[in-house]
């Protein structure tokens, strides 16, 4: 089990094309802080049908895509 397997059913059950979440309301949703190891355990997400697109440290947004 991951430790974002929270925010994957997150994800999934949102049914959304494409949408966007802030750093801030990842780590409320998967109850732990975002950190680097985001970027390994991201490529979980396919098996729950979606992706992660594109991360911005600026904005401190990570927006999901639905995989096709």
């Amino acid at each position: 089990m991951s430790k974002y397997n929270t925010l994957w059913e997150y994800v999934q059950k949102s049914g959304q094309q494409s949408f966007k979440l802030t750093f801030e309301e990842i780590e409320e949703i998967a109850g732990i802080p975002i950190d680097h190891s985001f970027l390994k355990y991201k490529k979980e997400l396919t098996e729950y049908g979606y992706q992660v697109g594109k991360i911005s440290m600026k904005e401190q947004t990570v927006i999901f895509n639905k995989a096709d």
